[in-house]
């Protein structure tokens, strides 16, 4: 259980629920269709949640993302700050819409059926050197203002309840002690009514010794207070907190102004999401978790988020869409039948599983409900020359990509396909028409002799509980209508790349997607 721990024995509780669904993941939710179906999603995971008794939601993540190696890419939604900020839309759905006099900037939560939103993590979590995960942004400030803050001024334009900090650092200041942008610019100048809290045991982090028992961590608490953090979330003995803050208090270290004013954000916030009239878990919410409803929209997302990236080696001959009547078909790969790589991280656990973490649908699953009843569907993760050989294969559908990571765990931080995968998918294409599906939370390096060979590739992202959104697509009783929210890159050394620098040269564009019609949208968004 996470506690965040506050003066005065304030504090509000959340944990992991363990959800029979899990909606795709933030990187490829921009491309959708506008805001209507992320404002459902949004609504639908409040109602869950409050079913189980949480009531304050750490989404959404509204960082840009300016290089893919940050490994925290698939919890944002893009590299341009127009859309992040536009996707923001969600908070709305999470808190509710607020009526058109509500004051400016500060929280707001309508009702039973929804949480308190946070948006994270300001600010410049996605433009860091390197793209290291709780690394230096090394930027000027004003475009620290125009790209990285400007999704923070739609938050707080729909009333978001809660900001976190970042772990990162902005030109070598870490942001749990940046004062200048915590207080002067979030709270004084955007005008932010909410309250902040620190990213876990985030204040820890602000020396080197993080000892949480002694006096380093008194001088830690007391630069991310006076700069601006409300509500301090980490594993802390809240007796042993409460007593280092009275000293501090007392000493003068910090002013009890700045304790009022972090008490009253956090009543304001508390006030405003009824938590003193309405503590506990509705139980008549109970039925929704996992509900049919719930499931076709995130089935619905899955489908309209797929970009496809390759279809044909030759444009008049397309592989896409798939037959259904097919006699026989090969479905291979690492990633074609494992519930846990459909949902990474952050899902039922924190850094994600493999095998069957939750209740839902694979990639193969969902293959043999979609074909029919005269199709011979053959399984096998890596298949052999002599499985290869043995069968006349209409056509092989293989789904590879990255297993389940969260913040510093992550162990593809290469961004490419393992050699022995590249192999068995170039093995398959050389002897079956060949559909490739990646199931990423990022662009990935990939070969030109592999691209090559494959017939249709796929970005399919991190697609959750519901693989039938695939089916639906590359069988084709839908479109693809997905582009890339992000520019994929060529080669690993073009990294950072973006769009308008002097070096850009992608392998697939930011905005680019395929359609089953002769029109092909390569930008436009």
């Amino acid at each position: 259980m996470l506690r965040q721990v506050v003066p005065k024995d304030d504090r509000i509780s959340s944990w992991c629920l363990e959800a029979p669904k899990t909606m795709i993941d933030l990187i490829q939710e921009e491309f959708i269709e506008g805001k209507e179906l992320i404002q459902r999603i949004g609504a639908a995971t409040a109602l869950e949640a409050r079913a189980g008794g949480i009531n304050y939601a750490f989404a959404p993540c509204v960082a840009v993302v300016k290089d893919v190696r940050w490994n925290r890419c698939y919890e944002s939604y893009s590299e341009d700050p127009e859309i992040v900020g536009r996707m923001a839309s969600i908070i709305t759905s999470l808190q509710g819409l607020p009526p058109a006099e509500h004051p400016k900037g500060h929280p707001f939560v309508a009702g039973r059926n929804n949480v308190i939103a946070c948006a994270k993590h300001f600010v410049g979590d996605g433009g860091t050197e390197g793209g290291k995960n709780e690394g230096d942004t090394r930027i000027s400030y004003d475009e620290l203002e125009t790209v990285h803050m400007a999704p923070y001024l739609d938050c707080i334009s729909q009333h978001v309840c809660t900001v976190m900090a970042s772990y990162s650092s902005y030109n070598g200041q870490k942001m749990h002690s940046h004062e200048f942008l915590l207080t002067d610019v979030l709270k004084n100048k955007l005008g932010f009514k909410g309250f902040v809290i620190s990213d876990w045991r985030g204040i820890d982090r602000l020396k080197d010794n993080r000892d949480s028992e002694g006096a380093e961590y008194r001088v830690c608490a007391a630069l991310g207070i006076n700069a601006g953090i409300d509500m301090v979330l980490g594993r802390l003995d809240l007796v042993k907190f409460q007593e280092g803050l009275i000293s501090l208090v007392e000493a003068g270290e910090v002013p009890i102004s700045r304790i009022d004013d972090a008490v009253e954000r956090i009543l304001r916030v508390k006030f405003a999401a009824g938590i003193f009239e309405h503590p506990f878990s509705d139980r008549s919410l109970l039925d929704l978790v996992g509900c049919k409803l719930h499931r076709e929209r995130a089935r619905e997302a899955v489908r309209k988020s797929l970009v496809l990236l390759k279809n044909g080696k030759d444009p008049e001959k397309p592989l896409l869409p798939l037959d259904k009547t097919a006699r026989k078909i090969l479905v291979a790969g690492s990633h074609a039948d494992d519930l846990g790589y459909q949902c990474g991280a952050w899902t039922v656990s924190w850094a994600g599983d493999s095998g069957r973490t939750t209740i839902g649908i694979t990639i193969l699953d969902a293959i043999k409900q979609t074909v029919g009843p005269e199709t011979e569907v053959i399984f096998t993760q890596c298949p052999s020359v002599d499985t290869l050989s043995a069968h006349d294969f209409a056509f092989a559908i293989v789904a590879v990509g990255e297993p389940p990571y969260a913040e510093n765990i992550s162990s593809k931080a290469e961004l490419v396909i393992p050699s022995d995968l590249a192999e068995m998918i170039c093995s398959v294409a050389d002897r079956v028409p060949t559909l490739l599906a990646l199931i990423t939370g990022r662009p990935i390096e990939l070969k030109p002799e592999m691209l090559e060979k494959i017939d249709a590739l796929v970005a399919a992202w991190l697609p959750g509980t519901e693989g039938n959104g695939i089916t639906d697509v590359v069988f084709g009783d839908y479109d693809f209508v997905g582009r890339l929210p992000v520019s994929w890159f060529k080669r690993l050394d073009q990294l950072p790349m973006n769009p308008g620098t002097a070096l850009y040269d992608p392998l697939f564009p930011f905005g680019f997607g395929l359609t089953y019609s002769p029109k092909m949208t390569t930008n436009g968004i």
